[in-house]
């Protein structure tokens, strides 16, 4: 018994790496341009967000998540220049890692007053694309828009890495991923509360996927 016991771990030890292995192999998405066919595609919300991050008194940076991403994206391989995205950010679902800053985020002004932040009943966000410059290799581009935050819209751009495409095991939907980043300042957007201690810049990095319709 006591030598059945350690071949049983061992043997369910290398089953399970084998199925790792297996499962690492067959990842359906990667960064190969020519796996994008042309279509519309819609924003996966469950794997599309916006990650936010400011300077916190100069001591650490803070972070925090929109989610729930709706929207689409217009492409064509063979003119990505032409690429059209609109996507709509749902603030008030934002989520940070304290549950009484995410409360301060969306809690009303005090006395009726304007809110330090977004407010009880936050619009949502969106960004619309308005130009696309794609770079030679045809896997970065710089893809200027308007975003409108909290009932202000401005000018922004995104830059943009491909991170993959290919056929979702799971859904059978043909699938687009990208990574982009951006900085804005929020005081632009009417959102000073708290300058200079809490930053004004604000680091945006965007994870989206998008599924073929």
């Amino acid at each position: 018994m006591r030598r059945i016991i350690p071949l049983a771990a061992l043997a369910l030890t290398a089953a399970a790496a084998t199925i790792v292995v297996a499962q690492n192999a067959g990842v359906p998405g990667a960064p190969d341009k020519s796996r994008v066919t042309a279509g519309t595609y819609v924003a996966d919300a469950g794997h599309t967000m916006v990650v936010w991050e400011v300077d916190h008194l100069g001591f650490s940076r803070y972070s925090g998540i929109f989610g729930d991403v709706t929207g689409t994206l217009v492409i064509d391989p063979a003119n990505p220049a032409a690429a059209k995205v609109d996507v709509t950010i749902p603030v008030a679902k934002v989520t940070t890692a304290s549950a009484g800053l995410t409360s301060h985020l969306l809690r009303a002004g005090k006395d009726g007053g304007k809110p330090d932040f977004f407010g009880a009943a936050p619009a949502d966000a969106k960004f619309v694309s308005t130009s696309v410059v794609v770079d030679a290799e045809g896997d970065e581009a710089k893809v200027m828009g308007n975003l409108t935050l909290n009932g202000v819209t401005k000018p922004v751009t995104l830059d943009v890495d491909f991170h993959g495409a290919g056929m979702n095991a799971y859904n059978k939907k043909e699938t687009v991923g990208f990574q982009a980043e951006a900085t804005i300042k929020r005081s632009d957007f009417g959102i000073a509360y708290g300058i200079p201690v809490v930053s004004d810049e604000v680091e945006l990095e965007i994870h989206a996927a998008f599924e073929k319709q």
